[in-house]
This record gives structure tokens, sequence and C-alpha cells, in this order.
């Protein structure tokens, strides 16, 4: 552990100003605060503080950031208060500490909820202040140094998933790889102990049969650079044993397929001499196809910055050559904290805020649109696993993405307006579909409308957490609005039926009575099913419900015949709170009638129905509704048709020709039977109405080539 001079004279050797006296201060006040408390290894519990401070010293980190590293812990395991903390060391210092102290006010049920809610705090936190994170990761990083001593396998292996779930691709997306690494090579040895154990073995005899391979290439790099004139210090290091396993689980080759256990790193004074550097690895050794990557002119989302190559070098070996200056170097080290480590005379105010940073923000904006803490989990993961794939807009911004983007991804993430109005796509130049992967180097313009709005069948394929977070709000507020339009539609028929006054008292009465807290909860309850309106009338008229529940308790009459209290469909969005049977098709002009299901809203079905048996005795189920009169609907509803034709050719050109002639749109053709003579096929066809429908069948039935046609009702 280290002691309280070694701490401040780390902390001098990079920041002569620091505030000795407030360190001092803080190192003293960790140990009383934590007093005789100790950790699973038997330590004083002060020292994982302190050690926290050491990791924050080691990344040349500002004496605000080592000060909250020293009293992270206080306020959640001690009697200390955030006042306290604010009284002697700042709002600052306190604000800091609040953020990463793992709070828990909530009565939480179950540990991924509790998780979830922890690290939706975080994301709060951070927003405000990038050193939140930071802080954080030091504090996961020395918890997983010292995992071992826990007993609790399961607790062991749960802090190791979380680790590797959530911690390491925090630290991947600020950029600190060589913190991520650590992360996820120490949760790898808790989570698969025996796969680690074999590739450290491996790299074992690898290290004693290859002897000093190593070293006789990097010394034959240096001398192949150094006769150009080029100053450059070549370093040759082994990765970690959880990132050679990653990759042979990703590419499905054994160890010995691998040809880059060892990657090779380049460093130069300046840019120039990193294309420099390239030109002579290239010129001195064949460069292997497809394995250059250039993260210099186009750097990765978490500001990372090298040139990355592959060549048959010296001694008849595949190498991996990554290229980069010093200061690149230390980017790639230590990320957002070689942005916030001392540099003497510096202004970093700028720094301070945490929304500069563009997938901060998303993250936020999924918050803000999550149901959740789960869902807001569930999104943010997807939004940080990913490996990355680089489209330009036409004005030639450079937008990262997760590898199997769609446009849709990319609308969202140009700007949430520009996804939610979004209605195609031009991928370099071609119109394609929204559900189309994106490549590297797509150039993607979005087509948009000012009617347009998210489907939800966008969730199917999107590929980013704020995309498929902002199709679900839609769609969770939208079905909402529906469902509420639809209660209150059942309700003033259900009211008039029972020939009650419908009025905003007798609604707040249904309400206590059905322990509701608004009539829009109330509308919303009976639009989705699980309160019928008859239940509400009797709950606000019991002694009306005699006459009205005997009419509601009878199933619709056969003829079809819509009575005076049908409920319209106007205004509702098919899909949403009302959904058309596939089993008989109902289009505008069929006699209809509603099954309500619970939980689920209204099924539609024409009157005739086969299926209405199953309903006969549930007939509180049904429900009295009508067409709309006016635009309220959708233009085309599907019908299908029943198709006997003559097995000659061009009969089907002909069927599909006389379809489209008559305005109507084939989305489904399946063969049901084949003979010799005659097939026989299903035809969905987007139509107007019945009546336009019985135009297409006559049109159809005109035809020399059709045997038969019926609308089919199943």
């Amino acid at each position: 552990m280290l002691r309280q001079f070694e701490l401040v004279e780390r902390v001098r050797t990079y920041d002569t100003a620091v505030d000795e006296d407030a360190l001092n201060r803080a190192y003293v006040f960790a140990m009383m605060a934590h007093g005789t408390q100790t950790r699973a290894s038997g330590d004083p519990y002060y020292s994982h503080p302190v050690e926290v401070a050491g990791i924050l010293a080691d990344m040349r980190l500002d004496g605000s950031s080592i000060i909250t590293g020293l009293l992270h812990d206080t306020v959640e395991d001690t009697d200390t208060t955030l006042e306290e903390i604010s009284d002697q060391f700042g709002p600052q210092i306190a604000q800091l500490v609040d953020g990463v102290t793992k709070l828990s006010l909530l009565e939480l049920q179950s540990e991924n909820t509790k998780q979830a809610e922890n690290f939706r705090k975080l994301f709060l936190a951070m927003s405000e202040d990038i050193r939140v994170l930071l802080v954080k990761l030091a504090d996961r990083l020395h918890n997983m140094r010292t995992l071992h001593h826990v007993k609790s396998e399961e607790k062991r292996r749960r802090v190791a998933r979380e680790t590797m779930e959530i911690y390491a691709p925090l630290a991947d997306r600020i950029g600190m790889q060589a913190l991520k690494d650590e992360l996820e090579d120490l949760a790898f040895k808790e989570i698969n102990p025996t796969a680690r154990a074999s590739v450290v073995e491996r790299l074992r005899y690898l290290r004693e049969e290859g002897g000093d391979l190593v070293p006789r290439i990097v010394e034959r790099m240096k001398q192949t650079l150094h006769e150009t004139g080029l100053q450059a210090e070549v370093i040759g290091r082994e990765k970690r044993p959880h990132s050679i396993w990653r990759k042979m689980q990703r590419k499905n080759v054994t160890f010995e397929q691998l040809s880059d256990i060892v990657a090779f790193r380049v460093e130069v004074e300046s840019l120039t001499d990193c294309y420099g550097a390239l030109g002579v690895m290239h010129g001195a050794w064949p460069a292997v196809p497809g394995r250059f990557k250039d993260y210099i002119s186009t750097p990765k989302p978490n500001g990372y910055r090298s040139l990355h190559t592959t060549v048959y070098g010296p001694e008849h070996q595949r190498l991996e050559i990554q290229i980069r200056t010093t200061e690149m170097q230390e980017i790639a080290d230590f990320g957002v904290a070689a942005h916030w480590s001392y540099r003497a005379g510096e202004d970093r105010a700028s720094l301070q805020d945490g929304r500069q940073y563009r997938w901060v923000r998303e993250l936020l904006e999924i918050l803000d649109h999550a149901s959740d803490p789960e869902e807001f989990l569930e999104h943010t993961k997807l939004e940080m696993f990913q490996d990355q794939v680089f489209c330009f807009s036409p004005k030639g911004d450079l937008i990262a993405l997760p590898r199997g983007s769609t446009p849709v991804d990319f609308a969202y993430a140009v700007h949430t307006d520009i996804g939610d109005t979004c209605v195609g796509a031009k991928i370099n130049g071609q119109i394609n579909q929204l559900r189309t992967i994106l490549q590297n180097g797509d150039q993607v313009e979005i087509i948009r409308s000012t009617v347009a709005a998210p489907s939800p069948t966008w969730e199917r394929f999107v590929a980013t957490g704020k995309a498929r977070s902002r199709i679900r709000r839609f769609v969770r507020v939208k079905e909402r609005d529906e469902y509420v339009r639809l209660g209150e539609a059942i309700l003033e028929r259900g009211f008039a039926q029972a020939d009650c006054d419908m009025s905003k008292k007798a609604l707040k009465h249904a309400c206590r009575l059905l322990k509701l807290r608004t009539t829009e909860d109330l509308f919303a309850a009976v639009g989705l099913g699980d309160v019928t309106g008859m239940q509400v009338v009797g709950a606000v008229y019991p002694e009306a419900v005699g006459a009205g529940q005997a009419e509601e308790n009878l199933p619709r009459p056969r003829d079809g015949s819509a009575g005076d209290h049908a409920v319209p469909l106007r205004g509702l969005i098919p899909g949403m709170a009302v959904h058309f049977s596939n089993c008989c098709h109902p289009l505008p002009g069929d006699r209809i009638v509603g099954i309500v299901t619970t939980g689920k809203g209204v099924a539609i079905h024409t009157i005739d129905c086969d299926m209405l048996q199953q309903f006969e005795e549930t007939p509180e189920r049904w429900l009295d509704v009508a067409w709309s009169v006016g635009t309220d609907l959708p233009e085309k509803h599907v019908g299908r048709i029943h198709v006997v034709v003559v097995n000659e050719p061009g009969t089907l050109g002909t069927i599909t020709t006389l379809i489209g002639s008559n305005n109507g749109n084939i989305s489904n053709l399946k063969f049901t039977n084949r003979a010799t003579d005659f097939f026989e096929m299903h035809i969905d066809v987007e139509v107007r109405d019945v009546r336009h429908l019985t135009n297409i069948m006559a049109a159809l039935r005109a035809s020399p080539s059709v045997a038969s046609i019926e609308r089919t009702r199943g």
C-alpha cells in the first residue's frame, strides 16, 4: 500500500503546483473514516482508496481526481456525509464523490435491476464530469486485482461478468486501452479460468521455442528505419490472453493459426514520420493485402489514432505493425485521461464537461427514451459492444456506427428528428432499402418526409441502442394514445347504451373504485381490454347495468347490422390498439365486429368469419364497431383471394397485369396446389375497400386464364 508521502511525491512528479495540504488531509480523512474496517483480504479497508488514488496518479490526473479517489467510498461505507466533504474539500470534490458513490436509494427487486439502476446513475453523474468515470474505472480495476480474496464463487463471477459487460467496454469507449485490456483479462481469469490457463501455457511454450526471436525482429526493424534516416522506437509486446482468446473465437481458428500473437509498435516523432515509416515497412517487406487501416485520417470514436499494417517481415514471420507518434501512444494508453493529465499552464475548463463526448450525449438520449433502467442497460450494452463501421454524410461528415448498422441507425446518429422522419435512403447515390447493411466508406443520404413516423418494424433490424430506444419510445407513446382513444370511444358507447351520463365526476368515481390514478389510465385500461366498458358503467351506476348488461352479453347479430352505439375506427391506427385479423382480412365496406383481447386491444373480424365461433361463450368480449367515414384509416388494406388458373405459358403474367391495371398491388402470392392442368394460389392484394377488390375479381373472372376465383376467409 502507498504511504502518504509516497502518494504526494508521485503526484508532484508531474504536477508541482498540486495542493499538497488537501492531498494529505484527504489521505488522513479516508484512514479515519474507514477506521477498523477490513477487506476480504484482511487488509485495512482504507488501503483500497489509497491504491485507487495511486492508479489515478499513474494516469497523471489532477489533484481533484486523486482526492476523489481517496474519498470515493466514505459516503457509501461510513457515516461521512457529502456536507462534511464539501465543508472540508469544497463543493467540486463533493460533487465528484457523489457521482462515484454507488447509492441505492430505491427498494430494488432484483440484482439485474440494481445493476441497471447503478449504471444509469453513473451515466447521469459522468455526463456532468468525465472524471467520475475515471475514478470509477480505477475503483473497479483495484477491486478486480483483489477479486481472488472474495470467498463466494458466485459473487466473484457476478463481479467479473459485470466488469466484462460494462466497465471494460466503457474503458474502451474513452480510449483507455491498457486499463480495458487488464480489466478484460482479470475478468476472463474468473469467468473461464480453464481457457485462460490454456492460452497462458501456449504463450509460455511459444516464448521458450522462439527464444530471442522478438528482440531480433525489433532490432532488424530499427536498423531498417535508421538506414532511411527515421528516428523511431520499436517495441514488440505479447498480446494479453483474453485478446488472443477473443480473436480465436471471432475468427474460429486455433492458437497455432494466429499470426499476430505479438504486435510490434513503431513510435516516431511527427505525423509525417508515421507515413514515412509506413512506406519504409512496405518497401522492405511485402504487405498483406486487406490488412491496412488508417486510424489517423479517420480516428476511432474514442480518439485512438494510429496506422495499422501487416507485413511478411524478418525471419519469414507475418507481423502486425502499429505506427504512431508518442502523443498518439499516450492517448492510446490513457484515452480521456491523457487529456486530463497535468499540463503546465493549460486551461482545462473546456474539458470538464463530459457532454463534449458524443457517445455520452447519445447514451443520455437513450436514458431519456428508455422506459426503465433495465431497458437502458440493454440499449447501452448494444451501443458500446460492437465493432465500428465508418460512413459519410453527403457533406462529408464522418459518422461512426456499430458494425451491422442500417440507414435508420445512420439517420438517428445524425439527429433524432432525421431518424423520426426517415422514409428512404440513398447509399452511394443509389436508393436502397432501409434494412440495408452499411459498409465502411458508404456515403449515405437520408430521404425524409414531414408526415413520416418511426415504424415498429424498424426495431427488428436496427443495430444501435439509440435508434432502438427511440423507436420503442415512439411505439410506446403511440400505443398508449391509441388505447386511450379506443377506450374513450368504448366507454362513450357503454354509457350511452346504459342511458347514463359519462361525466367527469362519474369517471373520477370509477377511477377510485378501480384503483386507477387518472381518467386517461381508465381509458387506456378499457382500450387494452383489462377492464370492460360495462364493468366501468356498473361500478358507477350499479342500478343501470340490468338492461345494459343483458344487451352487452348478447353476441353481435350475424346479419352484421351496426348498432346505434357502434364504436367508430376513426383516428385509430391499425397495428396499435386495433388489429385487422389475418383469418378473414376485413376491408372497408365489410360488416365487422371487434373482439377485445386482454392486453392487446381489439381484433377486427368480418361478421361471417368462422373464428367468431370460438367467442360465442364470451359475449363480454364482443364490441360493436363501424368503419370510419373519411381519411382516418389507411388508404391500403389487404384482401386475400383464392384463384384457380389454367396451367399454360403467360398465365401468371396475365393475372399480375390485370391486378396492376386495376390499381391493385400484390403484396404476397403463394401456390397452394399444383396439377397438370391447373394451379391454385392465394394472392394478397392491397386495395382501398371491398368495391375495389370486387372490381379486380370481376376483371380476373373475365380472363380465359382464370378457371375460378373467390375471396378467402381463412
